[in-house]
């Protein structure tokens, strides 16, 4: 069975507790990957990850970036969004398709 985790400050991450996905606070950049890399080796098939967390992370996430698993999804956190995830989302897309199908205007 594929497990699902989130990483990020405990206040964004609580609430993902009712959804049965597993936390993770985590603070720091060292604390953040290394919870990436534990979570990748345990076998977890998808990792949500808050904005601001996946800015200390930057590294550890492009390693996993071209892997089939972890899907890693950045998230916006409990201040809101940053607009990373859909950066994320435009570049993934730009990828695979070769164009920019997502711009906004």
């Amino acid at each position: 069975m594929s497990k699902v985790g989130i990483i990020g400050d405990k206040d964004t991450v609580m609430g993902f507790l009712a959804l049965g996905i597993d936390i993770f606070p985590a603070y720091g950049a060292d604390e953040i990957r290394k919870t990436i890399n534990r979570l990748a080796e345990r076998e977890y098939a998808i990792i949500y990850i808050t904005e601001e967390a996946s800015l200390q992370a930057k590294e550890t996430i492009a390693k996993y970036k071209d892997m089939e698993l972890p899907a890693i999804i950045v998230i916006p956190g409990i201040s809101g969004s940053m607009g990373l995830g859909m950066n994320e989302v435009r570049e993934s897309a730009k990828r695979a398709i070769g164009a920019d199908i997502l711009f906004s205007e």
